[in-house]
């Protein structure tokens, strides 16, 4: 096993004990989804409570879960009163389930996602094998629509390409990132780095979580297995680009510079400067009309075959490449509504709206 870092011994679990976890599942108008969620983060043995909190959900969601509690010993439902000014409504939810959970070791999940059978066994021993006071993992995507199969992966391939999990994983490196569908993190490093009070008004609570953690000498363990944690996060188009546009900004640097770096990766601008170059050519001498067509087939051909590897080594299905061309054309629409509305608009998520930050 490799040594901890400085701090981290002390939290580090024991071998030979299961550990108490509970999970801590915020819930605001998710009546489509929070009872598959419940049922699979209950099913898992390791598992010694389930607290879900209701974020004045105006939908089925607390009579579904009042139901759910009549059957289930281990959940526990708690209902957020008003949001203090400052806060983020899912950070503040999860910060009072934290606060009620009793645990050794806390899980935060999202209303969308299922847990497949021994996912937490398998992050237990993650922590134990990583040294790791924090194991989240990416989940793998369920998609619907055409929108979502256009517009997810292709986002999810750009992430692999920003975050390194070998660095993240890495304890000489700054690198740090979660994911907030699935985070198990030990209570006493939890609460040693102040917990969501810390990141109380941020959009994107987990990669800061995770920093925070990591700063203060904790390693973290980031993955995107098979077979642990599902996720279908949208139902439609309307929810898909409210949540993407509210994340992605902040998640590619949340800096006009690392947006606009972001799209010198993409062959569309690529294919522009072939243009522009074949027009100062033309006006030079002569040249067939079929030359350009050609050039920009062949950028095309050669993009899609970017993707392609992009989509194998995330291990998402190559057959998604061909959704490249609306992928690419959602994801640019997507990266600049988001800085707009984290800079300069506002941020609206599940009704409650955020003012933008001078990013």
């Amino acid at each position: 096993m490799a040594k901890p870092t400085a701090g981290a011994e002390a939290f580090r679990p024991a071998r030979n004990k299961t550990a108490l976890v509970s999970a801590i599942i915020p819930a605001r108008n998710e009546e489509v989804s929070v009872a598959r969620t419940v049922e699979s983060v209950a099913a898992q043995p390791e598992i010694g409570e389930v607290i879900v909190v209701d974020d004045q959900s105006t939908d089925r969601t607390g009579a579904i879960l009042a139901q759910m509690a009549a059957r289930i010993a281990k959940l526990r439902i708690l209902s957020v009163g008003d949001l203090p000014r400052g806060w983020v409504g899912k950070n503040y939810a999860v910060s009072l389930g934290a606060a009620a959970a009793t645990g050794e070791w806390l899980l935060f999940t999202d209303a969308d996602t299922v847990h497949l059978p021994g996912s937490m066994r398998r992050a237990l021993a993650d922590a134990v094998d990583h040294d790791a006071v924090l194991v989240s993992y990416s989940p793998e995507q369920e998609l619907g629509t055409f929108w979502e199969h256009a517009l997810i992966p292709f986002i999810y391939c750009r992430l692999a390409a920003r975050f390194s999990f070998a660095r993240i994983n890495d304890p000489h490196q700054p690198d740090a990132a979660a994911n907030g569908q699935f985070l198990l993190v030990l209570r006493d490093a939890y609460q040693s780095v102040g917990g969501h009070a810390a990141v109380a008004s941020e959009i994107v609570e987990d990669v800061a979580l995770a920093q925070l953690v990591k700063r203060a000498g904790y390693r973290i363990y980031f993955a995107a297995p098979i077979g642990i944690v599902r996720t279908r996060m949208y139902q439609s188009f309307a929810a898909m680009w409210q949540g993407w546009t509210k994340n992605l900004y902040p998640l590619m640097g949340g800096r006009l510079r690392s947006m606009l770096l972001e799209f010198e990766a993409f062959p569309l601008s690529e294919m522009l400067a072939l243009t522009l170059a074949w027009l100062l050519l033309a006006r030079a001498q002569h040249i067939s009309p079929w030359v350009l067509p050609a050039i920009l087939l062949g950028a095309l051909a050669g993009a899609h075959l970017r993707y392609a590897i992009a989509l194998y080594r995330n291990l998402l299905p190559v057959s998604l490449v061909q959704y490249y061309v609306p992928g690419a054309v959602l994801y640019v629409a997507a990266l600049v509504a988001s800085w707009w509305r984290n800079t300069r608009g506002a941020v609206v998520w599940k009704g409650r709206e955020y003012p933008a930050k001078s990013l």
